[in-house]
């Protein structure tokens, strides 16, 4: 079973979707061809995607390098990045069994109607064997490793659901869907209550600037085009020692500005791809559970939020909190996580939160500014626990993609900064049996809350609320 899907994760998302829409699309009963449009369409969205975060890795990648050579802000936390986590979580003994595990999981709570995502999103489910594996190593005990992984799966999905209705009104052409992805759940209460908090400040609730009112207001300044190619020249200088080694580097420089000033403006155009796809096999689920499934209306796709990431309010923050991430890095007091190879996860850090703060560029970036304080002290937290497991992968794979330098210990942004992974780990592992019991007795006190609110929706069709 272990070969068996790692050779289906090893196929990637890009050959996964388009094979997983397309049978779906015939359960359904759409037409074999529309179905398989449907498919490719999405699979192209995420060739065109992960060539994108290449160009934006490849090229921040060596810049980044080069200031840190020049600072000397070498920190103990090695960032692999979240290709290296995922290989980890999957060739773990957690990792072997998730997507059975899990999918049972999802089975079984649509079956007692305690949710109402169908995950198909299976190449995420990686950050579910994470903190399985960082659990397991940690404890010693796989018993525990897979309760962390389905106590973070349960809690994701409840989260999912909570925020599908904000998530389906703020974006456009995604009826149907919602984002199960633990990463991005992880951060959406962070969203939520911040943004009540800012509403109580005196004007704050009456500063309305998105990404387009941004255009409006500073014109070409506001653009993430523009600020892509300005905060890429930024970085270009900061590689050099002197004012006399810019004036010689001025085409590297230049160069590296108008590649970020692509990734800014290639990725919207892609995620078009996306909602091209889905909205034959949305409109089409939805048509059948209301003709077939009397009371199962809101039933929504559990997709990845690569959909979404294209939003402007998303690249603009992205964008500005790339260096102002840096900068914590290096100031935050027992912080020892320095985020390089993650800064192209910075995106997923934002398709739950935008919802929340309306695409509000300025509430968006204080949740970032805080979430991003959290994320660092998460990664070093769980840097040791997350060492053991990628040393015992490299021992058993020789992958040196899983390959951590003499000295450090690593980590990632994605999934180790999310706040979920460190309080499930914390409730599993450092709280010992006591732990375990809370977090059990939380779990279950949110999966009778969302019974409760599914059907009382079900009786009364009226606006979710979070």
């Amino acid at each position: 079973m272990e070969e068996v899907f790692k050779y289906i994760i090893g196929l990637g998302a890009a050959v996964m979707m388009p094979i997983i829409f397309t049978i779906l699309g015939l359960c359904i009963g759409i037409r074999l061809g529309d179905a398989l449009k449907s498919g490719l369409k999405v699979g192209v969205g995420f060739v065109g995607l992960s060539i994108v975060t290449a160009l934006l890795t490849t090229t921040l990648g060596p810049a980044l390098d080069g200031v840190v050579e020049i600072y000397d802000l070498q920190l103990h936390v090695f960032d692999m990045g979240w290709p290296a986590a995922a290989a980890v979580a999957y060739n773990t003994a957690v990792g072997a069994f998730i997507i059975p595990v899990c999918l049972g999981v999802n089975l079984l709570m649509l079956v007692t109607r305690t949710t109402r995502t169908v995950n198909i999103d299976l190449w995420n489910y990686w950050h579910f064997a994470f903190i399985g594996a960082v659990v397991y190593f940690a404890s010693g005990s796989l018993a525990t490793g897979f309760f962390g992984a389905i106590v973070c799966y349960i809690i994701t999905l409840v989260i999912a659901d909570m925020t599908a209705s904000k998530f389906q009104q703020f974006y456009k052409g995604m009826d149907g869907i919602s984002i199960p992805q633990p990463f991005c759940a992880g951060f959406a209460p962070f969203a939520w209550i911040i943004n009540k908090a800012l509403d109580r400040i005196p004007g704050m609730n009456r500063l309305e600037i998105d990404a387009e009112g941004l255009k409006k207001k500073f014109g070409l300044l506001g653009e993430p085009l523009f600020l892509g190619v300005v905060v890429g020249i930024g970085i270009g200088c900061l590689t050099c020692r002197s004012f006399g080694e810019i004036a010689d580097r001025i085409p590297y420089i230049l160069g590296l500005g108008i590649k970020m000033g692509a990734v800014m403006e290639l990725i919207p155009r892609i995620t078009v791809l996306f909602i091209e796809g889905l909205k034959p096999i949305s409109d089409a689920t939805r048509s059948l559970i209301a003709r077939k499934f009397k009371g199962a209306e809101g039933l929504s796709i559990g997709m990845s939020p690569a959909l979404v990431i294209g939003h402007p309010t998303t690249l603009v923050v992205s964008l500005l909190l790339i260096p102002v991430t840096l900068l914590l890095a290096v100031v935050l007091p027992g912080n020892q996580f320095l985020p390089l190879a993650s800064l192209a996860g910075m995106f997923y850090v934002f398709p739950l939160v935008l919802p929340f703060t309306k695409g509000n560029v300025v509430k968006t970036f204080i949740v970032g500014l805080v979430v991003m304080v959290i994320a660092l002290y998460s990664v070093t937290a769980l840097a040791s626990w997350f060492s053991l497991a990628a040393r015992d992968v490299y021992a058993a794979t020789g992958d040196s993609a899983v390959a951590i330098p003499q000295g450090f210990e690593g980590g990632s942004l994605d999934f180790a900064g999310s706040p979920m992974a460190w309080i499930v780990f914390q409730f599993t592992h450092n709280m010992g049996y006591i732990g375990v019991g809370l977090i059990s007795l939380l779990t279950m006190g949110l999966v009778a809350w969302n019974r409760f609110r599914i059907a009382g929706s079900s009786s009364v069709r009226e606006p979710e609320t979070v």
